[in-house]
């Protein structure tokens, strides 16, 4: 399905705009890109596993459509380029609300920094707004910015329900944002663990035999995931011992990251496999799983490294120190490249350790990030259930 989106204005009533109960409900989602990352991989989880209970509008500010591929045929879900050009935020808020008068759905849902000029637009009007927070991209990563500050206070503090998948995130929402806890809702992210706990792709295990200790990282290549970070930590554990770099994503980053790569003469060492649609077929073949970021909340890569029994080296970010279990948590380190190196060597060199730690990790990802409780909860908050 692939209609088109009219832009011409339209009346907008001043009631709410209920549920309605005869048909499935539509869901408008508003993501700055449909670009392959974690919160276009968690909607595709939702809207697949849904099916047809929700009929979901996906509209891609920057024309990026690429996650849609990942949807599944019974999923009620249209996927479409919007083409809102960024920095001409009032031209994009008066466009966001004639969008809204034209398709007038049952929920807006809006994703992150990107999407909030959509919030704004739904402000005072007649829908019901969910807004998803994930994160922050690297001009965030270490200070908030006062007028995002300031703008999320203002629009996301009327009717809105704001959802965030870590506990770092909720504090930063009620203490910095200011916003009114009552419309807080917290939901961790969820993995299909079953399917990460099988066996990996046996072509990928033959592709890295004997290279040495296999370290791995999931990830989309952008600045804030630090991945030259990681390449300098994976230098210094080349110069003891014999070690091989997987890096499995893509993104704006890469060019840069393959150019560090050969300046430390590492171009031998490293894989850059591009995006990966099924990560299960390539984790289980990683000694160790790192990841290198500035900044996270709660990264689904990282779940997914549990739920396929892998040790975890990573920095500091987010909520990844209490996603782990308690055993990897040791191995959560400074954000230097040194520290991190220091943390994969300890792993590289024991087996048991690794056997033992990923073990660990398995059983918590079963017991607290499956996806059914994901879904349930993202079910209940779209069908309009109140907050509490």
């Amino acid at each position: 399905m692939n209609q088109a989106v009219s832009l011409a204005p339209g009346p907008i009533s001043a009631a709410d705009v209920p549920l309605t109960s005869a048909a499935a409900p539509t869901l408008l989602h508003i993501f700055s890109t449909f670009a392959v990352g974690g919160p276009q991989r968690r909607f595709v989880q939702l809207a697949n596993r849904f099916g047809a209970r929700f009929h979901h509008l996906v509209r891609a500010m920057d024309g990026r459509t690429d996650a849609a591929a990942l949807l599944d045929a019974a999923s009620s879900t249209e996927v479409q380029p919007l083409g809102f050009p960024r920095g001409n935020t009032l031209a994009n808020i008066r466009g966001a609300r004639r969008v809204l008068a034209e398709v007038r759905p049952d929920v807006l849902v809006t994703y992150n920094w990107g999407a909030t000029e959509w919030a704004a637009a739904a402000y005072r009007r007649p829908v019901r707004h969910i807004h998803i927070e994930d994160g922050f991209g690297p001009e965030e990563a270490h200070k908030q910015l006062l007028r995002r500050v300031l703008f999320r206070r203002l629009v996301l503090n009327g009717r809105s329900a704001i959802v965030v998948p870590s506990q770092s995130l909720k504090r930063i929402a009620l203490d910095v944002w200011g916003l009114d806890p009552h419309r807080i809702r917290y939901i961790p992210n969820g993995i299909p663990t079953a399917r990460f706990a099988r066996a990996p792709d046996p072509s990928f295990s033959a592709a890295f035999r004997g290279k040495g200790g296999v370290i791995g990282t999931v990830a989309t290549l952008r600045r804030e995931k630090a991945l030259d970070r990681l390449i300098a930590a994976f230098a210094l554990v080349r110069a003891h011992m014999s070690a091989h770099l997987v890096i499995v994503g893509d993104g704006p980053e890469r060019a840069r990251l393959e150019a560090i790569a050969a300046e430390h003469s590492l171009g031998a060492h490293i894989t850059f496999t591009g995006s990966i649609a099924a990560p299960e077929r390539i984790l289980g073949t990683f000694d160790v799983f790192a990841i290198s970021s500035d900044t996270e909340q709660m990264p689904l890569s990282v779940l997914e490294a549990m739920a396929a029994g892998r040790a975890v080296a990573s920095t500091d970010a987010g909520d990844i120190r209490a996603m782990l279990a308690e055993e990897n948590r040791p191995f959560v380190a400074p954000r230097y490249d040194v520290a991190l190196a220091s943390m994969m060597m300890a792993l590289l060199r024991d087996d048991a350790l690794r056997s033992r730690l990923g073990a660990a990790n398995r059983m918590r990802a079963a017991a607290h990030y499956d996806e059914a409780q994901m879904c349930a909860a993202y079910g209940r908050l779209f069908s309009g259930e109140a907050l509490h």
